[in-house]
């Protein structure tokens, strides 16, 4: 049997478990997936346990992504152009090796599955956490015109914008936030105590499609605020989350497991 697991704080509302036992169940592979609880500071220790314990691989959420990054022997491309890691797998010597799944998780989810545009797009992110790092080079990849970026702390997200050195890619903060996005994606953690990035209302045109990488039984906080004034397209992580989860199983089995039906069974109530 195969010992996989998740590493983040807070980590109890996690679908990951669910998500990777469908798709061993679609190649008939037995395999254990758990949660593990990360205390700050005990990030190395509790992968050096879990790697005693016989672990072969584990996915990395929030706090966490930038932690593995430093820990791993070994990076993946997706993980240099990022900076970040949300999958690692173990070498027969025991080596780690870094990926990250979650840009092109999230493209495959806005293209293939919402058949949204990129292309050309005026694109704005809240946030300028692990999670949104992940997402920059994926997002710049597919060609918008523009990719603004706002967090709470602007030098945080200066930073960031520092990272990737593309013309394309700016901070902006509320004074510049003129005009509507084509898309607006949350990358912020607000959601977990119940409330919204504090960014204009401004921002958000009359068909501006909204993403939160947040995912919930219900309407995320962050869509809810979207969708005061009228509907708008929008949608939750859930895709997301299981198409970066897709990516990280063929990193660990070369497997490509069947996402859609996966989506449907979570999306009918069993989040």
């Amino acid at each position: 049997m195969t010992l996989l697991a998740v590493f983040g704080n807070p980590i109890g509302h996690s679908r990951s478990p669910a998500i990777h036992q469908a798709f061993a169940e679609q190649f008939d592979i037995s395999l254990h997936y758990e949660k593990v609880l990360v205390q700050e500071g005990l990030f190395a220790e509790a992968v050096r346990e879990f790697c005693a314990r016989g672990g072969s691989g584990f996915n990395v959420t929030v706090p966490c992504k930038a932690e593995a990054f430093n820990l791993v022997d070994h990076h993946d491309p997706s993980a240099l152009t990022t900076g970040v890691v949300n999958t690692v797998s173990l070498t027969e010597n025991g080596e780690l090796i870094g990926y990250n799944t979650d840009g092109p998780g999230l493209v495959r989810d806005l293209k293939a599955r919402l058949d949204w545009q990129l292309k050309g797009q005026k694109i704005l992110v809240l946030g300028a956490g692990g999670a949104v790092q992940g997402i920059i080079s994926s997002l710049l990849a597919e060609s918008p015109s523009e990719l603004a970026i706002w967090n709470r702390s602007p030098q945080r997200a200066a930073e960031m914008v520092a990272l990737f050195a593309d013309a394309r890619f700016t901070a902006k903060n509320e004074s510049e936030l003129e005009g509507h996005y084509d898309l607006v994606i949350n990358g912020t953690s607000a959601g977990l105590s119940d409330q919204v990035p504090l960014v204009p209302r401004r921002v958000l045109g009359a068909d501006t499609r909204c993403y939160d990488m947040m995912y919930g039984p219900d309407k995320t906080h962050f869509l809810k605020w979207s969708c005061l004034d009228q509907d708008r397209p929008c949608a939750d992580g859930l895709g997301m989350l299981i198409e970066q989860a897709a990516l990280a199983f063929f990193v660990w089995f070369g497997r490509e497991p069947d996402t859609q039906a996966v989506i449907e069974k979570l999306a009918q109530g069993s989040r």
